[in-house]
């Protein structure tokens, strides 16, 4: 399953990327974040892995990133593997005019366990709306600051 989200940012695009490329934010727009723990390599830099925990009712979800590409504000790319689900996210920024920034994400999942396939196929708005809800609260997030 693949798709694309956007969202424009009224801020420019350097105080975007600052505020992206801090792990110390995340907490304070991925609702649900528990923890982001480096497990190897250099954080943020490609090849790094950490490990994210989050908290989302009564589930705990645990997942690995590996960053993937690190070259922003064109592209910083990431591999999510949590139990059943391997997911790539591309995130890509682009200035606008009036010191505004787009914000896309580029998603991939793939499925290894038989019933989130089941849930990817009869569900596939669910993964698509969780991706625009950390856009808007990321969104809201930089122009707050």
């Amino acid at each position: 399953m693949r798709y694309t989200t956007q969202i424009e940012i009224d801020k420019p695009i350097d105080e975007v990327i600052a505020l992206f490329d801090n792990p110390d934010n995340m907490d304070k727009w991925m609702e649900g974040l528990q923890s982001f723990e480096p497990i190897s390599g250099t954080p943020g830099q490609p090849g790094a892995k950490s490990k994210l925990k989050f908290k989302s009712g009564k589930r705990e979800i645990e997942m690995v990133e590996t960053v993937l590409v690190r070259n922003l504000p064109e592209e910083f790319s990431g591999s999510y593997e949590a139990k059943g689900v391997y997911n790539v996210v591309r995130n890509k920024f682009e200035p606008l005019p009036d010191n505004r920034t787009l914000y896309i994400t580029e998603n991939e999942f793939q499925f290894k366990r038989f019933m989130m396939r089941l849930m990817g196929l009869m569900m596939p708005g669910a993964f698509r709306k969780q991706s625009v809800k950390y856009l808007q609260d990321f969104k809201r997030f930089a122009e707050s600051q």
